[in-house]
């Protein structure tokens, strides 16, 4: 209804009518060779579609159906819909559309809103680093303590104070050119989406040990100070649900706003971030849609504030075997006996894998500011998970969350969790690359309330 009455206030402007003619004219040359999903991202930062336009036309069906359905979309969104629409051609390398299209026509398009550069001042400020894996179904076999389900999680370590090290007492706590403010109880809104026990009708395996993954993230980010709600097993309609709700919260009395999936993944087409989840019904998501619903235009209450994504699932269908190194460089560790993947299940003549091991998500270059999703593994690649101790990923974020947070900024730590994890082996052969997309502005550190003082903790 939202969706349809959007397009009943557009159509009050109305097309060009010339415009309307060109569309109507080459509707079936558009059909066929038009690919909507690299166009979803321009049109909607551009403010000709809304986020719930674009999720009901790619519930349309195939990419045709969908191409069909975003031209008769377009002809109701005012007289910008179709210059804007050419524009977002052209951006995507689809020339060959755009160029029939405007068949004589002058391209026109919008005026660029003209950025002012800040000049931000650089300060020496260096700081610290670390190791660790993610896992498929199987006994955990790695140099970490045990996982104890329910039980809470040590406080956050401290690092003892070094004299000698240039770094000022005390680490910012107000927002400023180089730091976050990160200071408000609660810091923000964290959601987390686990899914497990996915339909027979999606032909996905369990996911046994998200669980274990859920529980830990969970406690840590509480321990961050986040109001931390669960959701377990949604379809792909009430994850995009959950999403939109988060959304239209006011986050205006918050610092940061935090989503967790943990699900099967698989590739998908994108403008920007790439990858995509699956719903426990089996239909997808994409991480570009994930990411759309709290930018700057769709959440104004989050603008300028840290949005951050960590998405546990694979990206493709591919295992690394990796490459030797000396071995002086790395101490290699062994993931557990029975690693399995995130991802839709797809056939390889060279591995004897157990079934229920599936990928990830994927990457891309996207521009949002303030905005970092961070993958559990490389573009095409698999991610592990372990039955019994959760995935190498989640694992080692939280453990590197726990032992750096009263120190280290954000992107620091994801560089040591890549660093442990790149590490790690599943059967003695498949390694595993996580990685991110980062367009934050400044240092993000975690708030630690009363524990940033806390002595270090002594063996």
């Amino acid at each position: 209804e939202e969706a349809l009455s959007d397009r009943r206030r557009a159509g009050v402007l109305g097309m060009d009518e010339q415009h309307r003619k060109i569309l109507q004219s080459n509707r079936s040359s558009l059909v066929r060779d038009l690919d909507p999903s690299l166009l979803y991202n321009g049109l909607l930062s551009k403010g000709i579609f809304t986020q719930d336009m674009i999720d009901e036309i790619q519930s349309a069906g195939t990419r045709r159906d969908q191409a069909r359905q975003l031209v008769k979309d377009l002809e109701t969104r005012g007289s910008r819909a179709f210059p804007v629409f050419l524009e977002c051609l052209l951006e995507t390398g689809q020339n060959g559309v755009a160029d029939f299209l405007q068949d004589g026509l002058p391209i026109q398009t919008p005026q660029p809103i003209p950025v002012q550069p800040v000049p931000i001042p650089v300060t020496s400020n260096p700081r610290k680093e670390i190791d660790k894996p993610d896992r498929g179904d199987g006994p955990p076999s790695r140099i970490i303590s045990p996982y104890t389900p329910g039980k809470d999680l040590p406080p956050t370590q401290t690092t003892p104070v070094d004299e000698t090290d240039p770094r000022p007492g005390g680490r910012p706590r107000s927002d400023s050119l180089q730091t976050y403010r990160m200071d408000t109880t609660p810091c923000g809104h964290c959601l987390i989406i686990n899914n497990v026990d996915f339909s027979q009708d999606s032909k996905l395996n369990n996911r046994r040990g998200s669980d274990i993954d859920c529980d830990r993230l969970e406690k840590r980010f509480k321990s961050f100070s986040f109001d931390v709600v669960v959701k377990k097993n949604l379809t792909a309609k009430k994850i995009r649900h959950q999403l939109s709700a988060l959304s239209k919260e006011d986050h205006s009395k918050y610092d940061c706003c935090v989503v967790i999936i943990l699900s099967h993944g698989t590739e998908a087409s994108h403008s920007r971030f790439p990858g995509a989840v699956h719903g426990v019904d089996g239909p997808i998501v994409t991480i570009q849609n994930i990411t759309n619903y709290l930018n700057g235009q769709n959440c104004p209450s989050l603008q300028g504030k840290p949005k951050l994504f960590f998405i546990q699932a694979c990206g493709g269908d591919e295992k690394d075997t990796g490459f030797e190194v000396s071995p002086d460089e790395f101490a290699p560790s062994s993931g557990g006996a029975d690693d399995q993947m995130d991802a839709m299940p797809m056939s390889s003549s060279s591995d004897s894998l157990s079934t229920s091991d599936e990928p990830d998500a994927r990457a891309s270059l996207p521009t949002p500011s303030d905005i970092l999703v961070c993958y559990s593994t490389f573009p095409g690649y698999v991610s592990w998970r372990d039955t019994e101790a959760g995935s190498w990923y989640v694992e080692t974020l939280d453990s590197i969350l726990h032992q750096y947070a009263a120190t280290e900024d954000l992107v620091t730590m994801l560089m040591m969790v890549t660093d442990r994890v790149s590490q790690i082996s599943a059967k003695g052969i498949y390694k595993q690359m996580p990685g991110s997309f980062n367009f934050l502005r400044k240092r993000l550190f975690f708030q630690l309330p009363s524990l940033c003082h806390l002595p270090a903790v002594t063996s």
